[in-house]
């Protein structure tokens, strides 16, 4: 929707209102006409530094700075491999799969192997889709740490595990899961014909 301008006797109207009206809070924004004849911002003033004794722990916020979008986003915008009618179905969590792994518990390095193993005898064996359970991932990282900790190993690695040889040759698509069948914690892979 796009939104029109106000008319200066619209504006007009509008103050005399605000200026019959009470005020409940005080104002956290300035009146629309002091906003409107603003016709540059102002520079922004840097912010101060904070004092620091040696030994305190440090109570100011982590801003964040990851590059990468978020691994939801990436699998949605993923190009579609596999017939659309067949995709929906399967994101409602109408299809059900016909075999299942589950990592939970298990390290990187057990993990990979037992995924790769997995996905190739299940395609193997003629299954077309399969749910691969990574869990969402405990919450780690304490107050005052600084060094940064991404949370869910598992669930991060294995999307991309599924990209490389040798199991990507076998792969359609891989899609997070309906709740029903894991949600955020575990993933849809839809396997290609074995020929």
């Amino acid at each position: 929707m796009v939104r029109r301008r106000l008319k200066p006797e619209e504006l007009d109207l509008w103050n005399q209102v605000a200026r019959t009206a009470e005020r409940l809070n005080p104002p956290a924004r300035e009146p629309i006409a002091d906003v409107m004849a603003k016709k540059k911002p102002k520079a922004a003033e840097p912010k101060p530094i904070a004092s620091f004794t040696l030994g305190a722990v440090s109570t100011a916020t982590r801003e964040v700075h990851d590059v990468l979008p978020e691994l939801r986003d990436r699998l949605r915008s993923a190009a579609l491999q596999m017939d659309a009618k067949s995709y929906k179905t399967m994101q409602r969590g109408k299809i059900k799969p016909e075999g299942r792994i589950d990592l939970h518990g298990m390290s990187v390095a057990e993990a990979h192997p037992a995924l790769i193993s997995f996905i190739l005898m299940s395609q193997a064996s003629g299954k077309r889709l399969v749910l691969v359970i990574t869990g969402k991932g405990g919450k780690r990282g304490e107050p005052g740490t600084f060094t940064p900790q991404r949370m869910g190993a598992l669930k991060r690695q294995v999307p991309m595990w599924l990209t490389m040889s040798p199991v990507s040759s076998a792969i359609l698509q891989v899609t997070e899961s309906h709740i029903r069948h894991g949600g955020a914690g575990a993933y849809y892979v839809y396997l290609r014909r074995a020929r």
